[in-house]
């Protein structure tokens, strides 16, 4: 029988991973993968290390966050899939008290690293905040503003979204959405608020990324 893999700990994830700014954003130092990280050892892990990876919605989020301070400044953010951090780690920078979820216990990890390094505090847990039935899901109270980046990438994952972001906006949360213009972004329910050109991941090419306020 194949053992089971064993999940690497901070400092084994650290190791792994090289630090440098993601694209547009100079000012934050993400630990992101090289070609010697070997990432593809931790099978087990439960799904792609995208963790380790600084994916283009997050940047245009972060970016459109520290260019614009006063949308999250003194307000409790939450950030759902925070994947590496990024945009909770730009929310703190411009002030806010952040709260960061993602489904797998590694991008929290990663995420914490991400933090520390950038010099940020935040709250992050291991949840399903998309799922209605999660037990652990956070209230819609507890959010000023909630923040996604790249959460459009599949169909399924697309409509648990949509369904949360309705019920955190009927709470009065703002909900800021970072996207590169995925299949599944419901354009008809966003506002457009800024555009920048970033590369796609595995990408060098620019592509005009957006970033929305969802109405719902």
């Amino acid at each position: 029988m194949r053992a089971p893999a064993v999940r690497p700990g901070p400092r084994s994830l650290r190791n792994r991973l090289a630090p440098k700014p993601p694209p547009l954003l100079p000012e934050l130092s993400i630990l992101q993968a090289t070609p010697a990280s070997r990432l593809g050892s931790l099978a087990g892990a439960g799904r792609a290390p995208y963790w380790a990876y600084a994916w283009p919605g997050g940047c245009l989020l972060a970016r459109y966050l520290l260019d614009n301070p006063g949308v999250v400044k003194g307000r409790r953010a939450l950030d759902v899939g925070t994947g590496c951090g990024v945009v909770a780690i730009a929310a703190a920078r411009a002030g806010a008290s952040v709260s960061a979820v993602d489904i797998d216990p590694l991008a929290c990890s990663a995420a914490r690293l991400n933090a520390e390094l950038n010099g940020v505090e935040l709250d992050i847990s291991s949840v399903d905040a998309l799922r209605a039935d999660a037990p652990d899901a956070p209230d819609a109270p507890d959010a000023h503003v909630v923040l996604a980046g790249d959460l459009f990438y599949d169909p399924a994952v697309a409509a648990e979204a949509g369904a949360f972001f309705d019920t955190m906006l009927a709470a009065g949360a703002e909900i800021l959405v970072g996207d590169i213009g995925r299949q599944w972004l419901p354009r008809q329910r966003l506002h457009l608020l800024a555009a920048y050109d970033v590369p796609d991941f595995g990408s060098a090419e620019a592509r005009t990324g957006s970033v929305y306020r969802w109405i719902g």
